[in-house]
């Protein structure tokens, strides 16, 4: 089994998800859209895993590679092939489908509680998850319209598609389930994100999230590894 994965920031890597494939016998090829990289053929790969990024989905002029990657998920999705997209991940799916994404009035991040809604209880996704869940938060942008046919999965007060389901093997999770220790830190130096955390938090946020975040990741890692288990049973065996 090998996943693609199209990658828009090197530090918004796949994160726990590296050990659970390594661990899992499963190999990947990352795609870093933001270094030059381009598209391969798709009749190699079993899944695809798309990240988050510092840019939004409507950028298309300030990077041109959103079109084209855009248009393989459209593609891909609608073969009925996996798909797992995460933060811009998530709101690429949906734009690529003819959904909408929008900018937030205000930005959502730190640690928030998201609940499953009753079609996310009983989505194989969240199959063994809490119906709350502790999550990572750093996004200005939102899925504000669900492409036809869609589900809504998840959603809190700030955030009502805080994760959708489109056919039976493709997802969008808006929160960062993928995080590891040094996260959040890296992270920060981005100035696009550090912007977001500050226009909320104000001086010191950073280290306050930092240390909200180690104190649930243990919890953090549980749900990764159970939603990884989860996507992975889903993809079909060569």
């Amino acid at each position: 089994m090998r996943f693609l994965v199209f990658q828009h920031a090197p530090t918004e890597h796949p994160g726990s998800f590296r050990d659970f494939m390594t661990a899992d016998g499963i190999g990947w090829d990352t795609v870093s859209f933001d270094d030059g990289g381009t598209i391969p053929a798709s009749g190699h790969h079993d899944a695809l895993l798309v990240l988050g990024g510092p840019m939004d989905v409507w950028e298309e002029d300030i990077h041109p590679w959103l079109r084209a990657e855009k248009a393989f998920i459209a593609d891909w999705v609608r073969a009925g092939r996996p798909y797992l997209g995460i933060c811009l991940g998530h709101q690429l799916l949906a734009d690529a489908l003819g959904g909408t994404v929008g900018k937030m009035d205000h930005p959502e991040v730190g640690v928030c509680e998201v609940r499953l809604t009753h079609e996310g209880v009983a989505s194989p996704l969240f199959s063994g998850c809490a119906p709350a869940l502790p999550t990572l938060q750093w996004h200005g942008a939102a899925v504000t319209a669900l492409p036809a046919g869609a589900k809504v999965l998840a959603a809190n007060d700030h955030c009502a598609i805080q994760a959708l389901q489109v056919g039976p093997r493709a997802f969008g999770i808006q929160y960062h389930v993928e995080i590891i220790d040094r996260t959040v830190r890296d992270w920060g130096a981005i100035p696009e994100y550090r912007c977001a955390l500050e226009s909320i938090t104000g001086a010191g946020g950073q280290e306050r999230l930092e240390e909200a975040t180690a104190a649930r990741m243990v919890e953090f890692h549980a749900a990764a590894r159970t939603l990884y288990g989860n996507f992975r049973d889903l993809v079909p065996k060569r």
